[in-house]
């Protein structure tokens, strides 16, 4: 994949080690409110030319630029926050079964 794209890198004034990859320009009201409102105030960490190849901390570049092709953002959570996530789903899940 030979895909690049400039892109904006946010941290969270709310949450630790969470962040949100957004297409360098966008503004944050074109962003859901719900995923605004948990977010927090935006802190700007970096801007970066990303690519497909690229490796990052927690994902790939690919993951990335295809989640802000598909939704028009990345959030990067803490891996703790992701598999609360996931175990709330399935409790949630299981009460309603």
């Amino acid at each position: 994949m030979n895909e690049r794209e400039f892109v904006s890198v946010f941290r969270s004034s709310k949450s630790t080690d969470t962040y949100i990859y957004v297409k360098r320009g966008k503004t944050w009201n074109e962003l859901p409110e719900p995923l605004r409102s948990a977010f927090g105030r935006p802190v700007h960490a970096m801007d970066l030319l990303l690519t497909a190849e690229r490796k990052l901390s927690r994902a790939t570049g690919d993951e990335v630029l295809g989640s802000i092709k598909d939704q028009g953002f990345f959030l990067q959570m803490p891996e703790k926050l992701e598999s609360y996530l996931v175990e709330f789903k399935e409790k949630v899940g299981k009460r309603t079964t």
